[in-house]
């Protein structure tokens, strides 16, 4: 019950930052032409975003699994898609993101994944995020830097900063024992901040991993391709990402600005809003994208882009990665009633078959 109450007041917590964010967004604004626009928007350009963002979902799972694969480890496709879709859920429901990781790392142990490869495959999958968004963001912002201006310069350096940090951070933790103990252990407060059941006793076993995690990350050290491999699914994955704000452009009926524009674009609102702690980054984001493609939509069309923007790149697949949580749940929940059913049933044979002996016992003395 604790453990819910935390994970409610989260989710109440994102959900006023929704509202507050529409009302900010729609307050000096007429929602029956906001909703007139959207209705004339070309379909089939919104089900190219829906598939971008899909496909970007499948890319994380192809770097989970590569890494999950090559230390080893047993899983499917469809468990890493899972995976990819919890950490979306409790990244975006949780300040800066913090919940995504540790709980994608529980969840993997929930599936017999090693603490330690679990750990190391996502602390590969995240660096090579920061490395492309630096990149992407970089080089964006010399064709660009005309966007920026007053405020946006300040978050963007503190975006650059805050993922060059995290990137730094990274490394660190794959290649350095210490580093990664200390993040097992972010890990664990994480966890006990959403009351998970036992996690004390787990703590021992998490630190017992760290021997295996230290041959895990030399492998992968002597696998440079396998490095190369995820940096490239990443980018792939954002250039997916960014290309929904495009594909929203085109949906609104706008051609005037190539995809590589737009593209570039999305990729400093992103950086942008990096350094932002807000769970989402939700109502900055949107704030971020306004003042930066404010000269690429008119005044009346600014407001339906953002709404259908981060309609598909966010609200849409944090319902349906909330849908992935709540069944994981209802499942994990069965099987453990059927566990401990299974329990019970073993342990009253056994008390049967007790009787019985003593029973023949009692027959052989008398």
């Amino acid at each position: 019950m604790k453990k819910n109450g935390k994970l409610i007041r989260n989710f109440i917590l994102f959900l006023c930052l929704i509202v507050l964010t529409l009302y900010i967004l729609l307050k000096d604004q007429s929602i029956m032409q906001i909703l007139e626009i959207i209705k004339s928007v070309k379909v089939e350009f919104i089900f190219i975003a829906i598939t971008c963002m899909a496909l970007y979902m499948v890319c994380e799972a192809i770097n989970i699994g590569r890494t999950l694969k090559a230390l080893n480890e047993k899983s499917t496709f469809l468990k890493n898609l899972k995976y990819a879709l919890i950490g979306f859920f409790f990244s975006s429901i949780t300040p800066a993101a913090s919940g995504g990781q540790p709980m994608q790392v529980y969840y993997m142990y929930k599936d017999n994944i090693s603490v330690a490869n679990s750990t190391l495959a996502l602390l590969i999958s995240l660096s090579s995020m920061q490395i492309i968004t630096i990149g992407f963001a970089l080089v964006s912002v010399i064709f660009n830097y005309q966007y920026l201006q007053g405020g946006l310069i300040a978050l963007f350096i503190m975006g650059i900063v805050f993922n060059a940090s995290a990137l730094g951070l990274l490394i660190v933790g794959i290649f350095s024992r210490r580093m990664s103990k200390g993040l097992i252990n972010i890990a664990i407060k994480v966890l006990k901040f959403f009351r998970v059941k036992n996690i004390e006793k787990k703590q021992e076993k998490f630190e017992n991993e760290l021997i295996k995690y230290q041959y895990s990350a030399k492998y992968i050290k002597n696998n440079k391709k396998l490095i190369l491999k995820t940096i490239l699914t990443t980018g792939i994955q954002f250039i997916l990402y960014y290309s929904i704000t495009y594909s929203v452009y085109c949906a609104l009926g706008f051609s005037q600005h190539s995809i590589f524009r737009i593209i570039s674009l999305q990729s400093i609102v992103y950086a942008t809003v990096s350094a932002i702690p807000s769970p989402g980054a939700v109502g900055v984001t949107e704030g971020a994208f306004i003042e930066i493609f404010k000269t690429i939509y008119s005044t009346t069309m600014i407001h339906s882009a953002v709404l259908l923007n981060r309609g598909v790149n966010f609200y849409l697949f944090v319902l349906i990665s909330g849908i992935v949580v709540i069944i994981n749940e209802i499942k994990g929940k069965n099987n453990e009633i059927e566990e401990k059913t299974e329990e019970i049933i073993k342990e009253e044979m056994k008390n049967e078959i007790k009787n019985v002996e003593e029973e023949k016992n009692e027959l052989k003395k008398n």
